[in-house]
């Protein structure tokens, strides 16, 4: 007997919802491990599905890029994620030079010099 191939999902939007039938298809895949930890999900743990490559820093809302996580590995990866995007906008704003320039007389104020005792 021939298995059916199923095409790969792929959202339409960024923000397009994981139909359930993908999210199946994604836990099977995965055989329900968090893909950050290695830990198999337990009934009653908390979860999410997480895309592997961030969307903010170049990942695809596809179901190649998708796994399930546990929780406080997540939000773990989320935090690296925000980081790395933010790095990453910096450096290219820096060598685009839009870097902010200062406003106004920024300088660091020093203490002065200490007065000569005569």
């Amino acid at each position: 007997m021939m298995t059916r191939s199923v095409p790969e999902w792929i959202g339409k939007t960024d923000n397009t919802p994981i139909p359930p039938r993908v999210k199946l298809r994604i836990w099977e895949r995965e055989d329900g491990r968090c893909h950050i930890s290695g830990k198999k999900i337990n009934p009653g743990d908390k979860y999410q599905f997480d895309h592997k490559i961030a969307i903010i820093n170049g990942g695809e809302n596809c179901e190649s890029n998708i796994a399930p996580a546990l929780d406080a590995p997540h939000k773990e990866k989320t935090k690296s994620d925000v980081a790395e995007k933010s790095k990453i906008a910096r450096l290219r704003q820096k060598h685009l030079g839009i870097w902010p320039k200062p406003v106004g007389n920024n300088r660091i104020q020093s203490r002065g010099f200490q007065k000569a005792r005569t």
